[in-house]
């Protein structure tokens, strides 16, 4: 149940989504999505990685531009709750662990710090952050892992929570993802996004960060009506299992360094 008096940011725009106390899509789900977003890190405490985009045509996977560094978090990678079968053998993702999510996660909405009618190239449902929005990682809220208003709340029941309007540029733009979403389960990790890094090297709290222009393509390219994805993994997780997955192939190495542009 959600408090009265104002609805779950990434609900209310989301109005096909509003069944948040069903189960996860299955493994299943993954053969309906035509657009995929693979991350793929050295190993699980690595948190340099490559971001490697992919399209559904008609004799499977094909890439969709070139791949590009990103970085992780700062305690590298742990299995999270997505569209991935549970359990899986490796680290589990926590609250407060400095790890990214690894498995299969829905791309939902993107935000970012101008208005609207500054980015009709996002074609994603998109949210601005205003000084107010706040994504919730109190473990103890009935708000955990949503982004909300702050004004539109009553009685807010959270110690802890998540300016989404910095006062940097590493929100500038970014994309929600769906890990521990429907439903969250305490402790499980929250307010997990692909946002704008520090720069090369500078790893996150438990993020996916790129450079500006690697966000920039990266939000002109997805389309909600191809059911977006993640698969974020590292290197031996993701070979093991990309033919049961039906994940696309392709050549695994180390990042490939951040040029002047990336910066």
């Amino acid at each position: 149940m959600t408090p009265k008096g104002y609805m779950p940011l990434a609900l209310f725009l989301l109005p096909g989504r509003v069944e948040a106390q069903a189960p996860y899509p299955s493994l299943e789900s993954v053969s309906v999505s035509q657009q995929m977003v693979v991350v793929t890190t050295k190993d699980w405490e690595g948190s340099d990685g490559v971001m490697q985009r992919f399209e559904r045509k008609e004799h499977g996977w094909q890439a969709a531009g070139p791949a590009l560094p990103v970085v992780v978090g700062r305690g590298g990678l742990g299995w999270g709750r997505g569209w991935h079968p549970l359990p899986q053998p490796g680290p589990q993702k926590k609250e407060g662990d400095g790890r990214s999510p690894a498995g299969i996660y829905h791309l939902s909405y993107a935000f970012g710090y101008a208005p609207p009618d500054a980015v009709r190239a996002i074609k994603l449902p998109y949210v601005q952050c205003i000084q107010t929005l706040e994504c919730v990682d109190d473990t103890n809220s009935t708000s955990y892992n949503i982004i909300v208003d702050r004004r539109s709340v009553k009685e807010p029941d959270w110690k802890s929570s998540e300016k989404m309007l910095m006062s940097d540029d590493e929100y500038r733009l970014g994309v929600f993802v769906e890990q521990n979403s429907f439903p969250s389960v305490p402790g499980a990790g929250s307010c997990v996004f692909m946002h704008i890094w520090k720069g090369p090297g500078k790893a996150t709290s438990g993020c996916t960060a790129m450079s500006l222009g690697a966000m920039e393509s990266l939000l002109a390219w997805l389309d909600p009506q191809y059911n977006p994805i993640l698969v974020q993994l590292p290197q031996t997780e993701y070979q093991r299992r990309q033919k049961e997955w039906r994940l696309p192939r392709m050549e695994l190495s180390n990042a490939p360094p951040a040029t002047q542009k990336d910066r």
